[in-house]
């Protein structure tokens, strides 16, 4: 019977895994359509707000581990690495910080439109041309880069089976205010509990969130 079970939702999960591609397509059109005069507003605001490139482009771990360029509204200066050295190198407690997290909660390389930027989640807007492209879902596991890997042991091949989203569990509950390992058991939760259902209620939490 538990063959027969596990058979059976694979066979779901598949076909949910299909139509969810379809719909990726589909909703990234009609996102991309509606949010141009946004789109515009921002890039506008991003190259004159502070010097460099609108777009930053990073490298990150796609589905069954096919590396892509994750898309986003630049929202760092454009020196960050140089800033980043150094602020690693003077300070301890904020270079254990970034090798726990990949992250700093109060960064000094982030602009100040970026911050707002980030607040809002409107940054990640161009990632719906990822969508497009397929190298991402709209709703997935954390799209994370390839020295966090590790830190996913064991549980990294079934999580990069799934193409990563531009939103997921991690973000609905609670973003950068949680642990990595909590981070890495979210993905993993909807890793094996992906559904039409749960995929709708983190869209619908998702824009909460924003609001």
């Amino acid at each position: 019977n538990r063959f027969l079970m596990n058979k059976i939702n694979k066979k779901a999960n598949s076909i949910y895994t299909f139509i969810k591609g379809l719909c990726d397509i589909f909703f990234s059109l009609v996102a991309i359509i509606f949010f141009s005069p946004l789109f515009i507003i921002i890039a506008v605001l991003v190259k004159f707000s502070s010097r460099g490139h609108i777009f930053y482009f990073q490298k990150r771990v796609g589905k069954n581990k096919k590396y892509f360029y994750c898309i986003k509204f630049r929202t760092m200066h454009p020196e960050a690495e140089d800033i980043l050295k150094n602020i690693l190198n003077q300070d301890l407690k904020l270079k254990n910080e970034f090798i726990k997290t990949h992250k700093l909660k109060n960064d000094p390389r982030i602009t100040s439109f970026g911050k707002f930027l980030r607040k809002t989640s409107l940054d990640e807007i161009p990632q719906f041309f990822n969508v497009l492209k397929g190298d991402m879902s709209i709703v997935g596991p954390r799209p994370i880069v390839k020295e966090e890997i590790h830190k996913y042991g064991k549980n990294f091949k079934k999580i990069n089976s799934l193409k990563p989203g531009i939103t997921g569990l991690w973000q609905v509950s609670g973003r950068n205010n949680l642990s990595y390992s909590k981070r890495v058991n979210l993905d993993i939760i909807y890793s094996k509990d992906i559904s039409f259902i749960m995929d709708l209620r983190i869209i619908i939490r998702t824009v909460g969130v924003i609001i």
